[in-house]
């Protein structure tokens, strides 16, 4: 969970961290995270969550809409990914950034 600014109105956000777990373990102060929404639009950037990865109910994760938090502000763990939404997450994170599959 994510700590939002004294000015956000909402008290927490849902993040996956997407950053290499060099960067994760790194002197670096932000990493790379994914929103989550209960929104699901279907779309290939996208990749469904629920129960099975720790969150009360069904969500999804947004590859479209990345962005940089500082460490301090991860608070509370939720959950881990398994290996098969781990490469969907894999999956919609190259279509979002339009990278090749084979490199």
């Amino acid at each position: 969970m994510f700590k939002p600014s004294p000015r956000d109105p909402r008290r927490s956000r849902m993040f996956v961290v997407v950053s290499r777990q060099l960067l994760i373990d790194s002197r670096f102060s932000t990493v790379i995270c994914a929103p989550i929404y209960s929104i699901h639009h279907g779309l290939p950037t996208q990749v469904s969550v629920g129960i099975d990865e720790g969150f009360k109910h069904d969500s999804s994760i947004h590859c479209d809409e990345l962005i940089s938090i500082l460490k301090s502000d991860l608070v509370n763990f939720v959950g881990t990914l398994s290996p098969e939404k781990i490469l969907e997450l894999d999956t919609a994170l190259a279509v979002a950034l339009d990278l090749s599959q084979g490199f």
